[in-house]
């Protein structure tokens, strides 16, 4: 497949037979000048790779300058706007993609949420050629999650964020974790929502922060709004109903038995000691 053939294309595969990645739908689009796209939250992971011209995509309410030569991510349950330039409208080959190393690959590659551009330092020629050859072999499954697999294996090595994100990556998303609940903890939190917010997958997540600090995230957070209630008790005059509430519980019942299970003594005895 020399070449892209015609203005679009697209394939629906489902193929889940892998034991690490899995391939839904893939595709070629060839854009007019100004062709936008405004896409609704999928439940899985999709990937642009741009041919040639150029374009811009929206995420999360920031916008990326993508050109040629370089690919871009759209996490699953993310909702993402994009487009073509109005003088060099973008050609990309798409592919929609999930399965359970998926996660470390996007790790690796230093892509996430906040991190959707992917610029690899060598090799984009093989990845193209990949792609295409992909295309070309729609009806097999093995070959092209082979390829696959050798795309995923290029976009690890030689992605420019590689370096910047493997200084300590599991540091990187553990420190994401601990400032998301200062910065939240007053508010319900679901471990799923921290989780898309780091881009990575809920139980990779928890099994990386349970790894790097010895705590679960839940623990870490009961922890945290303990350590600020203990301070709103010795400093303050709130009331034991304000400082549940400005800790994040909905209830004092439910805060004071877990001040109590947390230190062994209810909040007015710690007060008053």
């Amino acid at each position: 497949m020399e070449e892209l053939k015609g203005c679009d294309f697209c394939k629906f595969v489902y193929w889940e037979n892998s034991d690490d990645f899995y391939l839904y739908e893939m595709g070629s689009y060839k854009c007019i000048p100004g062709y936008s796209y405004d896409r609704a939250c999928s439940e899985r992971c999709i990937f642009h790779f741009i041919v040639s011209g150029k374009g811009y995509l929206v995420l999360n309410d920031k916008r990326y300058d993508v050109h040629a030569g370089q690919a871009f991510l759209i996490p699953e349950k993310s909702k993402a706007f994009y487009a073509a330039d109005d003088e060099e409208p973008w050609e990309y080959i798409w592919l929609h993609i999930a399965g359970p190393k998926l996660p470390n690959v996007l790790r690796k590659a230093g892509l996430s949420v906040s991190h959707p551009i992917f610029t690899p330092t060598k090799n984009w020629d093989k990845i193209i050629n990949l792609l295409k050859d992909i295309l070309e072999h729609n009806t097999r499954e093995y070959y092209c999650i082979g390829n696959l697999y050798k795309i995923f294996d290029y976009m690890m090595e030689y992605s420019d964020n590689k370096e910047e994100n493997q200084i300590d990556t599991s540091l990187l998303y553990v420190r994401n974790v601990i400032g998301y609940i200062k910065l939240k903890y007053p508010e319900p939190i679901k471990i799923e929502t921290i989780a898309y917010v780091c881009g990575l997958n809920r139980s990779y997540l928890t099994r990386l922060f349970k790894e790097a600090t010895g705590y679960t995230i839940q623990q870490y957070l009961m922890i945290y709004r303990m350590k600020v209630a203990m301070r709103l008790l010795k400093e303050t005059e709130m009331s034991i109903q304000e400082i549940a509430t400005s800790v994040g519980y909905g209830d004092t019942f439910t805060f004071s038995k877990a001040f109590k299970r947390h230190l062994g003594m209810s909040p007015s005895d710690y007060r008053a000691e």
